[in-house]
């Protein structure tokens, strides 16, 4: 397991879960310029192209971070068998992605363990 604040990336049954923790509760620009290089790095790197961002402590997120999880979904779309989702989300963070109907573009999953069955078939 990787730690860069209290941003945890592991690997479970074949799926790379990032989880932000609670300096993440409120994701602004401020934090997000930390935050960014590592989440697309894991994008690039994880083998195989898996991903689930687990965002159950993060209350808040600006627009620049949808541009994120965007880039994320986007370089792992590129790569073979590349597969992105998000778990966890809480009442204000999925009102977001439903109302820019991103919801309908990225598979949604109420819990970490949900979304890592989902993406590894288990």
């Amino acid at each position: 397991m990787t730690k860069s604040g209290t941003a945890q990336v592991s690997q479970q049954d074949g799926v790379t879960i990032i989880s932000l923790g609670a300096e993440y509760e409120n994701l602004d620009e401020s934090v997000l310029n930390e935050l960014k290089d590592v989440l697309l790095n894991v994008a690039e790197t994880a083998d195989p192209a898996t991903v689930v961002l687990d965002l159950s402590e993060t209350k808040f997120f600006c627009s620049a971070f949808i541009e994120v999880m965007f880039r994320i979904w986007n370089r792992l779309n590129r790569r073979e068998g590349g597969r992105f989702c998000i778990s966890g989300l809480t009442g204000h963070c999925q009102e977001v992605l439903a109302v820019t109907h991103l919801d309908r573009l990225w598979e949604i999953f109420p819990t970490r363990e949900e979304a890592v069955r989902a993406l590894s078939g288990t």
